[in-house]
């Protein structure tokens, strides 16, 4: 055993927490965000119940009016993507944030040697899984009611990827409001950005069925690769030409997004 001389000053500037490395850091905050899903089943319920309802009625109001205009098409599966997006689009972790913010708990956090970056990405990472899990019971619904997959089981896996890529990319707005003002309010209204471009898209009808006007401004909004890009998995297999559009459209809007976002990130850390 070592004794300890009491008589001589312990040097305490010398006593600093260690950082622990980038990924660490990054799964940690993942952990603690996945943890925090249960408790917060109202963040995550109502989207896909929202789902649900306009999948129902939207199949009850227009399915048979569209189906006898264009023979052979199936407008279940053409719907479903619509359903997605609207089940997965801002469903993020950028509530709890801000609730970090308010409390002081963020503030607390960048006093530490944790790395910025891991802060947003560790949510990041726990977006993507919840916005994956929730694509599970909209595509059940789907199954339930008669759609089936040309492009087979992976089509399906890759339905899910590219909605859980789409619900990230629009999720950093989100986040950039939550970092920005710490105002709750504003960042579940952050949801209302995305109704013009799903309702100024292919929703309802396929471009062919659209107004002149409203068929440019459909090609000219993101959403509409993206929705053509999941459809093309169910209704016609492996397109790669519609796969590769949905993917640049998610990629343009991400590229904003994550600038925003992780631009607010870095005015909150020149606070402390």
């Amino acid at each position: 055993m070592t004794a300890i001389d009491l008589s001589v000053p312990l040097d305490l500037t010398d006593i600093r927490p260690r950082p622990t490395g980038f990924v660490h850091d990054t799964l940690t905050i993942a952990g603690r965000a996945l943890r925090a899903v249960p408790r917060d089943l109202a963040a995550v319920i109502p989207p896909v119940l929202i789902a649900f309802f306009f999948f129902i009625v939207n199949l009850a109001t227009l399915k048979s009016l569209t189906e006898g205009t264009i023979h052979g098409f199936d407008y279940t599966a053409f719907q479903m993507a619509t359903a997605i997006l609207l089940g997965v689009t801002g469903v993020s972790r950028a509530p709890a944030l801000v609730l970090d913010v308010q409390n002081g708990y963020l503030d607390r956090l960048l006093l530490t040697p944790v790395s910025r970056l891991s802060i947003l990405l560790g949510h990041m990472i726990a977006d993507v899984l919840v916005a994956a899990a929730l694509t599970v019971p909209i595509l059940a619904l789907g199954f339930a009611l008669g759609v089936r997959f040309e492009a087979g089981l992976l089509g399906m896996l890759g339905f899910v990827v590219l909605a859980a890529a789409w619900s990230l990319a629009f999720a950093g707005f989100g986040y950039a409001i939550a970092l920005k003002t710490g105002n709750p309010t504003a960042v579940q209204s952050s949801f209302l950005l995305f109704f013009p471009f799903l309702f100024l898209t292919t929703s309802y009808v396929p471009r062919s069925q659209l107004t002149p006007w409203l068929d440019k401004v459909a090609a000219c909004n993101p959403v509409t690769y993206i929705l053509e890009g999941l459809r093309s998995l169910a209704l016609t297999g492996w397109q790669w030409d519609d796969l590769a559009k949905a993917v640049v459209a998610i990629g343009a809007v991400a590229l904003v997004s994550m600038s925003m976002c992780f631009g607010a990130l870095r005015g909150r850390v020149k606070q402390q």
